[in-house]
């Protein structure tokens, strides 16, 4: 039921506010990868806060439905919907939830969908969980997609003096001799935003391991 009521509202919403001009710029944007309606980011969230009041979601089932469904279509405003839609329901998060979070970094996966998603849900989503921390992050850190491999890094950002920097270390040190451009920039966010809360740490891991990527040391170091 909920499935159709996202296609007859927000995708008819979508729809209605599209913008040709803004949708190419967009897609270009991100490499030709995704279509766009070439909604702005206040008119999208603006369509989504009156389908949260018009659609109450009260299961898990439904939730994953919805979201699952959101992510089949090719417009990208429509995956940013189900990636928000995912934080607003926080109170339905289970410790299954994590199976549908993987899915979602898995699938039309880029660097604004998975960094989205990590910023909205996963960080947060540890702190409700804990329990499933370090052996989810474990299993992302060794797997070989790349964008479970940077979400292993950089779900600790909004830790802070909180992080868990023996976990930070690990799993820097079994990735950083990797080629993969998306995943050399993750060690050297993760180390630059860590050093705000710990300067002398992250200076003292980057000279004391040699072996980062020259972009990861740039962009650990770059505020320093």
């Amino acid at each position: 039921m909920y499935g159709a009521s996202l296609y007859y509202s927000n995708k008819k919403e979508f729809t209605a506010g599209a913008n040709a001009a803004k949708a190419a710029g967009a897609k270009a944007y991100l490499l030709h990868q995704f279509e766009f309606y070439g909604l702005q980011t206040p008119e999208r969230r603006s369509i989504c806060k009156a389908f949260y009041k018009t659609y109450p979601v009260t299961s898990h089932t439904e939730l994953s439905s919805i979201i699952k469904e959101a992510f089949n279509e090719p417009q990208r405003e429509l995956h940013y919907f189900a990636i928000e839609l995912l934080a607003f329901h926080h109170k339905l998060w289970t410790n299954k939830t994590i199976t549908l979070i993987e899915w979602m970094l898995t699938h039309k996966s880029w660097w604004d969908s998975v960094d989205s998603t990590n910023s909205n849900v996963i960080g947060k989503y540890f702190i409700k969980f804990p329990a499933l921390l370090e052996t989810t992050t474990q299993k992302w850190n060794n797997a070989s997609n790349i964008w479970l491999q940077r979400m292993s890094i950089l779900f600790q950002l909004p830790y802070k003096e909180k992080t868990n920097t023996e976990l930070l270390e690990k799993y820097i040190v079994n990735r950083m001799d990797s080629n993969e451009f998306f995943v050399n920039k993750a060690i050297g966010w993760a180390l630059r935003a860590y050093s705000y809360t710990n300067k002398k740490w992250v200076i003292r891991f980057v000279k004391d391991h040699p072996q980062l990527s020259n972009l990861s040391k740039r962009e650990a170091l770059k505020h320093q």
